[in-house]
C-alpha cells in the first residue's frame, strides 16, 4: 500500500459494502459507488449512482401516521457490463473459483482498477482487467473498460452492456420500511449502432435524468465491428453482441457514458445533450489523459507532505489522508463552482443514501480545509445557503422568531428535512426525533461566512450575500434570547446542543434543553461580530441593507446588550455546564456498559432498547462544550468570556477537556477529531492517539457498518484539517495569517501549499523552524504572524521563524 493507492487483495463478500463506498468515484456533479459492473443490488453489492442535489420526496404510512421524507435518489445504474462464455452463466464472482483478485483505487489519477483471474465451471482459466473513471474535467462523462484475456481456451463470449433505471433506494437497512421507488421510466432507444439512451423522471421533484452509453470493442487498438441485439423494457435498455476470443489475445470492451438532467444549465433537453456528449466523447485512454490532468491540478493545491518520526506507518497515514482529501474533492468539487451547481455539502458525501444525502452542520469541519486551498468552492457552497434564506426566514416566522432559522437537515429547497420519527435498529422501535431543535446550525453558517472572509478578504461576497445571511442569523439570536429578570441575563430555552444524546430533561413532557452553553456562547459571538460585518460594507450597500432588512439602531443596540449579558451555566470548579441542570444528572456506569456491550459508541440506541434514556446521565455522544475550544483560540475565548463577565483562567481549558472527555462515548465520527484537536497542545500523546483513531474512522469503519451507507465527510475533512491547521496553529484573524506550530512527536516535518487572500504560500514546518515563502502574485503584501512576531510578506519573499 503506497501513499496514492488504496488496495484490496482478495474478494471478501462481507467487506464489499465498505469497499464500494470507499472506492466511489465522483466529480462533484455525480458519483458512482465502486460496485462491480456485473453486480446487481443484493446482500453483498449495492450499485449506486447519485446526482449532487438530486432529491425526491415520498410519503409512507408508518407507526400510525403519514410521514414524508426527502431522499437523495439512486439514479439509473450505468455500470452493467458483463459476459458469458458460450452458453454458460453470466459472469459473477459467486459462479467461479477466484484464483486471484486485486482492487486498487488510484488516488492520484482518480481511477478504479480491478484484476481477476478465475476458473469457471468448465475448468477454463481467464484473466479480467477493469478500469473505471468518473471524469473530473468533463463532469457529464464516465467510462468503463473491461479487458478479457483467455489463458487456455478459445471460443465465443456474449457481452451485455446496459443502462438500468429499474433501481430503487435500498442502501440503508433501517430505511427499508419506507417508500423507495423514486424513478418513473420515460424513454429508451438506440442513438446509433454503438449507442443507447435511457430517460427517467423522479416522481415528485420531476427531475428528468438522461443517460447515454456507447459500447465498442477494441483489439490491438483497433475497433472491431460487432452485430448487436437491443433489449428494451420500461426503464431498461441493453445491447448484446458476440465475440470470438483466443488465448494470448486480449479483447477490450469499452463503455463511455454521459449523464445529463433537466436541471443542467446551458442545455436544450437532457436526452439530446446526453446523446450528443457520448457521440463526441473520445475513447477511454484519451478521456483518462484529460481526467488525470484535472486531478494533477487539484493535487497540486491540496497535497500535504510529511515525514514521520521513528514509528512506522508513514505510508498508511499518508494514504488515508490522501484518500479522505480525495473524497472531499469528489464531493465539493471544482465543478460545483464552474458549473454553478446549486448544492450544499452532504454529511455523508454523494456516496450513499445514509442521512438521505442531507446537509447538516458538517460544513463547519469541511470549509476550513477548502478555505485555505480553493476558497472559490466555499463561496459556491455558501451560495446554497443564500438561495435558501427566504425559506429560513419563513421557518423563523412560523416558530415565532425573527430573522432566519436554518434547518438542522436541509435538502432541495431548504425546508426542515429532519425526521419526526426514527428507527432504533437495536430495539426495532420508531421513536420521536427531536434533532430539529439543534438551532446551532445557524451558528455554523455564520461562523463559516466569517471564516471565509477572513481567509479571502472577499468583500464583494460579504456585501451582496454574506452580510445579509449573517445579519438575519444575528436577528434570529436576538429574537430567541429571552431576558431573565431573576438572573439579569439573557437565556436561550428549548434547544439541543451538538451532543445530541440529550434532547430533553428526564421525565419532561416537552423536548429541549435550557441554556446549552455552546449555543449561548456562540450566539453571543454572532451578535458581537454583526456590527463588524456591517462595518465591512461600503456606505451605499450598508444603507441598502439597512433599508432592505429594516435594520434599526435600537435592534443592533439590543444585540450588543445580549452579547455582553448572555447566561452561561457553570458547576463545580470552573466546569462549564453543557446545559442548565447538567450537574443534576446521574453519573453513568461507563465501565459496566463497556463490559456488557464492548462497543458503546451508540449509547443512545443501547439505552433506548433497555427502556432507558441518555437524558438521565452525564453522558455525551460527541463534543459539545469542547466545540468552543475547537473553534476558537484561547486568546479569543478569553476576550469572549471577559465580555460576558465570566472568569476564564488558563486552567479552564484543560479542566473542561478532562471532565468531558471522560463522559463522551464518541458516537459520532466527528468526536475524536474535536477531542484530538483540543488536546493537541496540552497532551500531545493523548491527542495523537485520538487522531490515529479518527484517521481509521472510515477506512476501517470503526462504527461497525455505517461507512458502507456513505462516508463521513466531516470527519474525513476534519482529520486532514487537524494536520493542516491543528498542528500548524494556523488562524486567519484580524487581517493576519497566524501560525503557532506544535507538531506531535510522531511528525518530524510538514510541508504544504495554501492560499491566503490571493497569495499562494509554501509552508514548511520542522521541530525547530517554520518557513513561509510567498509565490509570485499581483496582490498587495500580506501580514504573517508566528508566535509573537508579525511581519509583512511581499510576493516572492521567504521568511524563516525559529520555534
Amino acid at each position: 500500500m503506497g501513499l496514492w493507492s488504496l488496495v484490496y487483495e482478495g474478494f471478501e463478500p462481507g467487506e464489499e459494502g465498505l469497499r464500494e463506498a470507499l472506492c466511489t468515484l465522483g466529480n462533484g456533479y455525480f458519483a458512482a459507488r465502486g460496485s462491480a459492473p456485473e453486480a446487481e443490488a443484493d446482500t453483498i453489492h449495492y450499485p449506486g449512482t447519485y446526482l449532487a442535489g438530486g432529491y425526491n420526496r415520498l410519503k409512507t404510512e408508518i407507526a400510525g401516521r403519514t410521514i414524508e421524507n426527502e431522499d437523495l435518489v439512486n439514479l439509473p445504474n450505468w455500470l452493467p457490463l458483463t459476459f458469458r462464455i458460450d452458453n454458460g452463466k453470466w459472469f459473477k464472482l459467486q459462479n467461479v473459483e477466484i484464483l486471484s483478485y486485486r482492487q486498487e483505487l488510484d488516488l492520484k489519477r482518480g481511477l478504479l482498477l480491478r484484476t481477476i483471474r478465475f476458473l469457471d465451471e468448465q475448468g477454463r482459466r481467464t484473466n479480467l482487467a477493469e478500469r473505471r473513471l468518473v471524469h473530473m474535467g468533463e463532469p457529464h462523462l464516465a467510462a468503463l473498460e473491461l479487458t478479457i484475456a483467455p489463458e487456455d481456451w478459445s471460443g465465443n463470449i456474449i457481452v451485455r452492456s446496459a443502462l438500468d433505471g429499474r433501481v430503487i433506494n435500498a442502501g440503508v437497512e433501517r430505511y427499508k420500511r419506507l417508500s423507495s421507488k423514486h424513478l418513473e421510466p420515460m424513454e429508451t432507444g438506440p442513438i446509433d449502432a454503438d449507442a443507447i439512451y435511457l430517460k427517467v423522471q423522479t416522481n415528485q421533484s420531476e427531475i428528468r435524468i438522461a443517460q447515454a452509453a456507447r459500447t465498442c470493442v477494441l483489439q490491438d487498438h483497433q475497433t472491431l465491428p460487432v452485430k448487436r441485439t437491443t433489449i428494451q423494457e420500461p426503464g431498461y435498455i441493453g445491447q448484446e453482441f458476440a465475440l470470438e476470443v483466443k488465448p494470448g489475445k486480449e479483447v477490450s470492451i469499452e463503455k463511455v457514458v454521459s449523464l445529463f438532467t433537466s436541471r443542467d444549465p446551458g442545455i436544450s433537453e437532457c436526452g439530446l445533450e446526453a446523446g450528443k456528449a457520448v457521440t463526441w466523447a473520445g475513447h477511454f485512454d484519451s478521456l483518462l489523459e484529460a481526467h488525470a490532468r484535472a486531478w494533477e491540478h487539484l493535487w497540486r493545491r491540496f497535497a500535504m507532505e510529511f515525514r514521520r518520526g521513528p514509528s512506522d506507518g508513514e505510508n498508511r497515514m499518508g494514504m488515508i489522508l490522501n484518500l479522505y482529501i480525495f473524497h472531499l474533492l469528489q464531493t465539493t468539487s471544482v465543478n460545483t463552482m464552474t458549473m454553478g451547481l446549486d448544492v450544499g455539502v452532504p454529511s455523508r458525501g454523494w456516496h450513499g443514501e445514509a442521512y438521505r444525502g442531507h446537509i447538516f452542520w458538517d460544513e463547519l469541519f469541511i470549509f476550513p480545509l477548502i478555505n485555505l486551498r480553493l476558497p472559490e468552492i466555499t463561496k459556491a457552497l455558501l451560495m446554497y445557503r443564500y438561495r435558501r434564506l427566504d425559506e429560513a426566514r419563513a421557518a423563523a416566522r412560523e416558530s415565532g422568531f425573527k430573522g432566519a432559522m436554518y434547518p438542522w437537515q436541509s435538502g432541495s429547497n431548504g425546508r426542515e428535512e429532519s425526521q419526526k420519527l426514527h428507527l432504533n435498529p437495536k430495539s426495532g422501535r420508531w421513536i420521536p426525533d427531536n434533532s430539529r431543535l439543534q438551532r446551532h446550525v445557524n451558528v455554523a453558517i455564520a461562523y463559516n461566512i466569517w471564516q471565509y472572509y477572513q481567509a479571502t478578504g472577499d468583500r464583494e461576497f460579504i456585501s451582496f450575500y454574506g452580510a445579509e445571511m449573517f445579519l438575519e442569523i444575528a436577528r434570529f439570536w436576538g429574537s430567541i434570547a429571552a431576558y431573565s429578570h431573576e438572573r439579569k441575563r439573557y437565556e436561550i430555552l428549548g434547544v439541543i446542543g451538538p451532543d445530541e444524546y440529550h434532547d430533553g430533561y428526564p421525565d419532561a413532557e416537552n423536548p429541549g434543553l435550557n441554556n446549552n452553553a455552546y449555543t449561548n456562547i456562540m450566539a453571543a459571538w454572532v451578535l458581537t461580530r454583526a456590527p463588524e460585518i456591517v462595518h465591512l460594507l461600503p456606505e451605499d450597500r450598508r444603507k441598502e441593507l439597512h433599508e432592505l432588512l429594516d435594520l434599526r439602531q435600537e435592534e443592533m443596540d439590543r444585540w450588543q446588550e445580549i452579547s455582553r449579558t448572555m447566561f452561561v451555566p457553570f458547576h463545580g470548579d470552573g466546569i462549564i455546564s453543557q446545559f442548565e441542570g447538567y450537574d443534576q444528572l446521574e453519573e453513568f456506569d461507563w465501565e459496566g456498559y463497556r463490559k456488557r456491550y464492548n462497543d458503546i459508541q451508540r449509547l443512545d440506541r443501547i439505552l433506548e432498547a433497555e427502556d432507558d434514556t441518555p437524558n438521565r446521565y452525564k453522558a455525551s455522544k460527541q463534543a459539545d462544550v469542547l466545540m468552543l475550544f475547537y473553534l476558537f483560540s484561547s486568546e479569543e475565548l478569553v476576550r469572549l468570556f471577559e465580555q460576558l463577565g465570566y472568569p476564564f483562567e488558563y486552567e479552564t481549558i484543560p479542566k473542561n477537556i478532562d471532565y468531558y472527555l471522560h463522559r463522551t462515548s464518541h458516537g459520532s465520527t466527528l468526536s475524536r477529531v474535536v477531542h484530538s484537536w483540543v488536546l493537541a497542545r496540552s497532551d500531545r500523546p493523548r491527542s495523537w492517539k485520538l487522531f490515529a483513531e479518527a484517521l481509521e474512522s472510515d477506512v476501517a469503519d470503526i462504527q461497525g457498518g455505517t461507512t458502507p451507507e456513505g462516508i463521513h465527510l466531516g470527519a474525513m475533512a476534519g482529520v486532514a484539517d487537524l494536520v493542516q491547521r491543528g498542528y500548524t496553529g494556523i488562524e486567519t484573524r484580524g487581517d493576519v495569517l497566524r501560525l503557532n506550530p506544535c507538531l506531535p512527536e510522531e511528525l518530524d516535518r510538514l510541508r504544504m501549499e495554501i492560499r491566503y487572500r490571493g497569495h499562494s504560500l509554501d509552508i514548511e514546518i520542522t521541530g525547530k523552524t517554520c518557513t513561509v515563502s510567498a509565490l509570485r502574485c499581483t496582490e498587495k503584501p500580506i501580514r504573517i504572524g508566528c508566535k509573537d512576531t508579525v511581519i509583512e510578506l511581499p510576493e516572492g519573499d521567504t521568511r524563516e521563524f525559529t520555534l
